[in-house]
């Protein structure tokens, strides 16, 4: 059974490290191993923010929504020149950039892959400005520029892999399903980018991208 154990772990190892493709993480250079392709995830964050939308209340303040939307913008600028002069023009066709203020009283804002944004009215009173408000959504977006929610999706692949992997060699079955299918799995048992929680590292990163960001964006970080 040790022996068993010992094939099926190394099986495992070799196929997930084959799998997936490399990726360097914009301004910090961190290295990624992804399962999951943009294309894939825009899609999906695409249909959770316009499901979202249906049943969420825009803002009726025309005058805080246009700074919402003209700070994000900003932002999505900022973001535009940055991934055009380090060569990755490419990675422009997965976003979607999107600003929607809604009536909401949390204290919240977040960003889909894609850069799908919502911002709560609770959050306003909080930042009070413009350049408060780039520096909180310098932080929102710069997990989808990091492709943070693939790396977690990419896991949880990673995880149904080896169960399938496990199931192939202790039943003597090939695994069948491909990886859109381990998504649509994915997708199902409850996986929402708008409620992700990131790691530690995650969230420093998020921090030094987003005040950076926030500065090409020409807000001052202080």
């Amino acid at each position: 059974m040790k022996h068993l154990k010992f094939i099926l772990l190394s099986l495992v190892t070799v196929v997930l490290v084959s799998c997936g493709t490399s990726n360097t993480v914009p301004l910090t250079g961190r290295k990624q191993n992804l399962m999951v392709s943009d294309g894939e995830v825009l899609s999906l964050s695409t249909q959770q923010y316009q499901d979202f939308m249906k049943t969420a209340k825009l803002s009726t303040d025309a005058t805080k929504t246009a700074m919402v939307k003209r700070v994000g913008q900003n932002l999505a600028n900022a973001v535009t020149s940055y991934l055009t002069s380090a060569g990755l023009k490419d990675d422009l066709q997965y976003y979607n950039w999107t600003f929607n203020l809604v009536q909401d009283n949390q204290v919240n804002a977040w960003c889909m892959p894609g850069g799908l944004i919502c911002v709560y009215e609770g959050i306003l009173p909080v930042t009070q400005d413009e350049a408060s408000l780039a520096i909180v959504l310098g932080h929102e977006i710069a997990p989808a520029v990091a492709r943070h929610s693939a790396e977690q999706m990419s896991t949880q692949i990673k995880q149904q892999y080896g169960m399938q992997i496990g199931a192939a060699v202790l039943g003597g079955i090939g695994v069948s399903s491909g990886t859109s299918s381990i998504i649509q799995a994915i997708a199902a048992q409850g996986f929402n980018f708008k409620n992700l929680s990131y790691s530690r590292n995650h969230e420093s990163e998020a921090d030094h991208m987003g005040l950076i960001f926030a500065a090409m964006a020409g807000y001052d970080p202080q």
